[in-house]
C-alpha cells in the first residue's frame, strides 16, 4: 500500500502508543485531519463491566457545551394540542397518524423521534423499525414527554443519548474537526464526566478501561484517563 503524502504527516505526529492527555489529543486531531469535509470527533470508551447484566449496563443523556455540530433532525409525535409547542421549538416534523404510516411504510429519515406519554401506544408497535435504528422514544433519555418543547430545545443544543454495546463499549461523536480544539477538549470532558458518574456498583475491577479520541478518517489516540478531571 503506497502511503499518500497526507497519510505520512500523520505517521510523523502520531507516536505509536503514546497516551495523551484530553486537550493534547485534541489539538492534534485537528492537526492529522485531512478530509475534505468536516469530519465527525468520535470516542470511544472500553468500559469494564459486563453489558449482558442488567445491573451493570451504562446508559445516560449528556448535553454537550458546543453541541454536536451536526444538525439534529427531530419528529415529534404527539396529538393536536402539542403540535405549535413542538414547531415553535424547532421540531422538523410534527404530526402522528402520517408519520406513523410513513414509518410503517419504512421512512425513518430522522435522528431523533419524540413523543408525548398519550401516543406512546401507537409509537410501540413501530418497535420493530425504529427499535434496531435506536430510534425509540424513551422515558430514560427524555423522548417522551409532555414537555415536548424542551426536549426538542435540548436535542437541537446537543442533547445525545448514549448506551454500552455487547462488547462493553461507549462510542458517540462529540464534534466536529472545525471546532477549536478548547471545544473538542471541553465536549469531551464533559461526555467522560457523565460516564464516571454512571459507574454501576455492581462493575468490579477497573472501570474505564480505555479511552480513543479519532476523527471520521484519522488515526485513533489514546487518552489517558487521569487526564479527564
Amino acid at each position: 500500500m503506497k502511503l499518500t503524502k497526507n497519510r505520512k504527516a500523520v505517521l510523523a505526529k502520531v507516536e505509536p502508543g503514546k497516551v495523551h492527555k484530553v486537550d493534547e489529543a485534541a489539538a492534534l486531531l485537528k492537526e492529522i485531519t485531512f478530509t475534505k469535509f468536516d469530519a465527525s470527533v468520535d470516542i470511544d470508551v472500553r468500559l469494564g463491566v459486563d453489558p449482558r447484566k442488567a445491573n451493570q449496563m451504562v446508559r445516560g443523556v449528556v448535553t454537550l457545551p458546543h453541541g454536536t455540530g451536526k444538525t439534529v433532525r427531530v419528529l415529534v409525535l404527539c396529538t393536536p394540542d402539542k403540535e405549535a409547542e413542538a414547531q415553535a421549538a424547532g421540531a422538523d416534523f410534527v404530526g402522528l397518524e402520517e408519520y406513523v404510516e410513513k414509518i410503517k411504510g419504512g421512512w425513518t429519515d430522522v435522528d431523533v423521534i419524540i413523543c408525548t406519554p398519550n401516543v406512546m401506544a401507537k409509537v410501540g408497535a413501530l418497535g420493530r423499525i425504529l427499535g434496531p435504528r435506536g430510534l425509540m422514544p424513551n422515558p430514560k433519555t427524555g423522548t417522551v414527554t409532555m414537555e415536548v418543547g424542551k426536549a426538542v430545545e435540548e436535542v437541537k443544543a446537543g442533547k445525545i443519548d448514549f448506551k454500552v454495546d455487547k462488547f462493553g463499549i461507549v462510542h458517540t461523536s462529540i464534534g466536529k474537526v472545525s471546532f477549536d480544539a478548547k471545544q473538542i477538549e471541553e465536549n469531551a470532558k464533559e461526555f467522560l464526566h457523565t460516564i464516571l458518574k454512571l459507574k454501576p456498583a455492581a462493575a468490579k475491577g477497573t472501570y474505564v478501561k480505555s479511552i480513543y479520541l479519532s476523527t471520521t478518517m484519522s488515526p485513533g489516540l489514546q487518552i489517558d484517563p487521569k487526564s479527564v478531571d
